[in-house]
């Protein structure tokens, strides 16, 4: 069985190499070498839909021929009725991706203390806003205050493991990530910490204290020295960290707000955006201790407190979440390209943009998919909804082999179709 699974996903990866969507924005900030991606996402094209029992803002992962995802029940799924703490259960998801049909399901039920339920905080996003990381040793998820848990290719609870009992109004929202043999997980909200741990038994590998209302899923990549780094931005600060041991690298001045949006790295450059005032800063990796200003290569007052970026061909993309502004910025010079509104109005955008088949694709929460030209002149090449589906979108699309796509909302799981 086992074998069969890894087989499997060797096939589904061998059209794009190196190319994985088994975490959150796979492994490649949010962009994908597919060509066959559709422009226009509605109703006539999905392939297939499946149902979910309840809301969820994490975005769907592949691993083989099936996918994974995450939803909430029993608590806080409506504004008008959030109902009892003691009901809310989180649910794992496995899923066909040839049809859609539930592989198998995991239930867990939280015992630990809740964030509480309001409607401008965790109720705008719920209880189910990491995404899985997954690789042939298991099925990571982390569920905030319940912990970081494991689980085997057959859905069977493999460990869990206590990563602090705090909660926060604006919830849990950040992703595990895989390296080597230990899962990382940013535990800022939980108890401060970002923490290493051992994916056979959960075991504490390494952690590092001092992380500040952080949400943001930590990156690991390659320095310009050929060294690997494990980068956070947290607030007031940009952090790097050793990921084998956790020992720091570097830091530099961050952002001084809270955090959500993941960093984006290119050419040895990270590019961390966030805070309320909206702000984009670009640094050179590498060095050790405190970075100087000189690593700092430009600022800038424009940024979204909830989207990541994705870099395309010299430009920084990406969508303030509030009222649909979409900025194209110049990485060598930091100068906004262009910062356009888009129309018809879009409303919220939380899930971060998708970069395939030379489109931009942002997802609204209620408002649609708006497909934009990837290239430094604005031009919106189609905006289309799903009709027959006014719940809630949060979750960040995903590409299949092929050029089919993952899109989620709080009623369900579609699979686009690629063009023809």
């Amino acid at each position: 069985m086992q074998i069969s699974v890894c087989f499997s996903f060797l096939l589904a990866c061998s059209s794009v190499p190196g190319e994985e969507w088994t975490q959150f924005r796979g492994s490649d900030y949010g962009r994908t070498s597919e060509t066959q991606v559709n422009e226009l996402w509605d109703a006539s094209t999905v392939a297939w839909k499946t149902p979910l029992p309840g809301r969820g803002a994490s975005s769907p992962v592949l691993f083989g021929e099936n996918i994974y995802l995450t939803a909430y029940t029993g608590y806080g799924t409506t504004h008008e009725n959030p109902g009892s703490e003691s009901d809310l259960q989180r649910h794992l998801f496995c899923i066909a991706a040839a049809d859609g049909s539930v592989v198998w399901k995991n239930a867990v039920p939280t015992t630990s203390p809740k964030n509480p339920y309001n409607s401008w905080g965790v109720g705008k996003h719920g209880f189910a806003s990491s995404s899985v990381a997954i690789d042939k040793t298991g099925i990571y998820v982390f569920y905030g205050a319940t912990g970081a848990l494991a689980f085997d290719h057959a859905g069977k609870e493999l460990w869990r493991t206590d990563c602090g009992k705090g909660v926060h109004p604006f919830g849990a929202g950040n992703s595990p990530v895989l390296y080597k043999d230990t899962v990382i997980i940013n535990a800022s909200v939980e108890c401060g910490e970002l923490i290493a741990l051992n994916k056979s038994d959960g075991s504490v590998v390494w952690r590092q204290s001092g992380i500040d209302q952080s949400w943001s899923t930590p990156v690991i990549y390659r320095s310009p020295g050929g060294s690997t780094e494990l980068a956070l931005s947290a607030k007031g600060n940009i952090l790097a960290f050793n990921p084998d041991s956790g020992e720091p690298i570097w830091n530099c001045e961050g952002i001084g707000d809270y955090i959500c949006p993941s960093i984006t790295v290119q050419d040895g450059i990270l590019y961390a955006i966030g805070g309320r005032s909206n702000k984009t800063i670009a640094v050179k990796s590498g060095g050790k201790g405190d970075v100087t200003e000189s690593h700092i290569v430009w600022q800038l007052s424009k940024g979204s407190n909830v989207c990541s970026p994705v870099y395309h061909d010299g430009h920084l993309y990406w969508s303030k979440e509030q009222n649909g502004v979409l900025y194209c910025v110049d990485v060598k010079s930091g100068e906004v390209v262009y910062e356009k509104r888009l129309t018809p109005e879009s409303g919220l955008i939380y899930a971060s943009p998708l970069l395939a088949s030379g489109r931009l694709y942002y997802v609204s929460r209620e408002k649609g998919i708006y497909v934009v030209a990837a290239k430094p002149q604005f031009e919106l090449l189609s905006h289309t909804t799903i009709a027959g589906d006014d719940s809630i979108f949060n979750a960040s699309p995903v590409p299949l082999p092929g050029g089919a796509v993952l899109l989620r909302s709080d009623k369900f799981l579609y699979r686009m179709k690629p063009a023809n």
